[in-house]
C-alpha cells in the first residue's frame, strides 16, 4: 500500500502515535506502511506468543502436579476452556469500548497484561494460578477485532479485503512459526523456556504499540457505549433473520466443534500414541498449519473454478472426516507426519462454505453473518476443547487397561459425519427457498 499523503486539514501525521484519522470516508488517507507493519506484526507476535506454548503444555502441567498424562489432559482443557470462554465473553465488551474510546486504548492494555501473563506463566507453580493466568490471556486476546477495527478504520472499503488477507497471512504464519520454536526451546531448555519468549515478545509487542501504532478512530465516529450490545448472546439472536443459510452455519458450527479435537488433544495424543516431546509435537503442528495455509492460498483457487463450491465443500467433508478415522486409530508417528499433508487437503472446504453463506445473505448483512459465524466458532471451541479433553481421559487410562489415545476422533468422525447429512438438507433447503 501506497505512503500516506500528506495531512489534510482536520487530521494529524500518523507519525504521532496519538493522531487520528477520519474514518470510512472514501477520501480517507491510506494507513502508512509502518502504521501497517506494526498492526501485522502485532497479530504475527501475539499468534506465535500462542503457539509458542502448544507443546509443553502437557509437560508443564505433569510438572506442576497432574500424576499423569490423563490427568494433565483434563486440566489442560479447563485451562483452554477458560481461555476460549474469556475471549468469547469480553470480545464485544472490548469493542464496544473500542467504538466509545478508541483502539489504542484497547489494544495497547492488552498487550501489556498479555505480558504480565506470560510473566505470570514462568513463574507459577499452583494450577489456579494457572487458570488464573490463561483468564487473563483470554480476556486480552482481543486484538485480532481491534487490529481489524485499525485497518478498517481508515482503509476505503474496496481496498480492505486485500489488507484483511494480509492480517490472516499473518495469523497463519504465527501459528506455523510459534509451535516450531516453542517445541524446540522446550526440548532444550525446560517447559518454561516457551513461556519467557512469549512474555519477550508481547513486551516487545507492547513498546512497539506505544511508539507506532496511531489512534485510528476519529473523535467524530466514536459512539455511545452501549452495555446491551456487549451481552455475547445478543449475536445468536440474528441466525434466525439467516433464512435459508441457517442450516448450512449449523453445518458450519458442526465442523469447527469437529476441528477442536486438534487443539484440544493433539500434544497429548502425540506424547500417549507416539512418545513425542515437545520439538516433535510443534514440528507436526507447523506442518499441518503449513500445508492447511497452502491448500486454502492455492489448491482452491484452482479446483474451485473448476468443480464449484458444493463440490469443494462435499470432497472437503470427506477428506476431513476419513482423516479423523485414520487418526483415531493410527499407532505409527511416521505415518502420520506423512498423512498430514493429505487430510490437510480437506481445507478446501473451508473457502468454499465461506463463499456461500457470504453470497446466501445481502450486502448490508455481511457484517451480521460474520458477527454470527464468530460467535458459533466461539462456542464451538468453548464445547470442544473440554469435551474433546474429557474423552481423551475417560479413553487414556493405561492403569485401568484403557488406552484409546485416538477415542475423540471417532467423536470428530460423528460430527463430521452429521455435517455431510446436514450439507445435502441445506442445499435442499436452498433450491426451494
Amino acid at each position: 500500500m501506497g505512503a500516506l499523503a500528506a495531512p489534510s486539514a482536520g487530521s494529524r501525521d500518523c507519525r504521532n502515535p496519538h493522531a487520528v484519522y477520519p474514518a470510512r470516508e472514501a477520501d480517507a488517507p491510506f494507513m502508512t506502511r509502518s502504521a501497517l507493519l506494526v498492526i501485522l506484526l502485532t497479530l504475527f507476535l501475539d499468534t506465535v506468543g500462542i503457539g509458542l506454548i502448544v507443546p509443553v503444555m502437557p509437560d508443564l502441567l505433569e510438572e506442576i502436579g497432574a500424576p499423569n498424562l490423563t490427568r494433565a489432559a483434563t486440566w489442560g482443557g479447563i485451562l483452554a476452556t477458560v481461555f476460549a470462554l474469556m475471549q468469547f465473553l469480553f470480545a464485544p465488551l472490548l469493542g464496544q469500548i473500542s467504538d466509545t474510546f478508541g483502539r489504542r486504548k484497547v489494544i495497547l492494555p492488552s498487550l501489556f497484561f498479555m505480558a504480565v501473563d506470560y510473566a505470570v506463566l514462568v513463574f507459577a507453580q499452583d494450577l489456579w494460578l494457572i487458570i488464573a493466568a490463561r483468564a487473563i490471556g483470554g480476556i486480552t486476546s482481543a486484538t485480532v477485532a481491534a487490529a481489524n477495527a485499525c485497518i478498517a478504520d481508515v482503509t476505503p472499503s474496496e481496498k480492505r479485503s486485500a489488507q484483511f488477507g494480509l492480517t490472516g497471512a499473518a495469523l497463519g504464519l504465527g501459528f506455523i512459526v510459534g509451535p516450531i520454536i516453542g517445541g524446540f526451546l522446550g526440548e532444550e531448555f525446560g517447559t518454561r523456556a516457551p513461556f519467557i519468549a512469549a512474555g519477550a515478545l508481547a513486551g516487545l509487542n507492547f513498546l512497539l504499540g506505544c511508539v507506532f501504532l496511531p489512534e485510528t478512530l476519529a473523535q467524530k465516529d466514536r459512539r455511545t457505549f452501549e452495555a446491551t450490545k456487549a451481552n455475547p448472546l445478543r449475536v445468536f439472536q440474528t441466525v434466525r433473520k439467516l433464512g435459508n443459510i441457517s442450516r448450512l452455519v449449523i453445518v458450519f458450527f458442526l465442523l469447527e466443534l469437529a476441528f477442536t479435537v486438534f487443539p484440544a488433544i493433539w500434544p497429548y495424543y502425540a506424547k500417549a500414541n507416539f512418545d513425542w516431546g515437545p520439538g516433535m509435537v510443534g514440528y507436526s503442528w507447523a506442518l499441518y498449519g503449513l500445508c492447511y495455509a497452502l491448500v486454502q492460498a492455492l489448491l482452491i483457487r484452482v479446483l474451485k473454478p473448476r468443480f464449484g463450491d458444493w463440490s469443494c465443500i462435499r470432497w472437503g467433508l470427506f477428506i476431513e472426516t476419513g482423516a479423523f478415522v485414520f487418526y483415531a486409530f493410527a499407532t505409527n508417528g511416521l505415518a502420520v507426519m506423512l498423512f498430514i499433508p493429505i487430510s490437510a487437503l480437506g481445507a478446501i472446504l473451508n473457502p468454499a462454505l465461506l463463499a456461500i453463506l457470504s453470497r446466501g445473505v445481502g450486502e448490508d448483512e455481511q457484517g451480521m453473518l460474520q458477527g454470527v459465524l464468530s460467535a458459533a466458532r466461539s462456542l464451538a471451541m468453548i464445547i470442544g476443547l473440554l469435551a474433546m479433553t474429557q474423552v481423551f481421559a475417560f479413553a487414556y487410562q493405561p492403569e485401568a487397561d484403557r488406552d484409546f489415545a485416538g477415542a475423540p476422533f471417532l467423536i470428530s468422525f460423528l460430527l463430521g459425519s452429521a455435517a455431510i447429512y446436514g450439507l445435502s438438507s441445506a442445499r435442499r433447503q436452498m433450491k426451494q427457498e
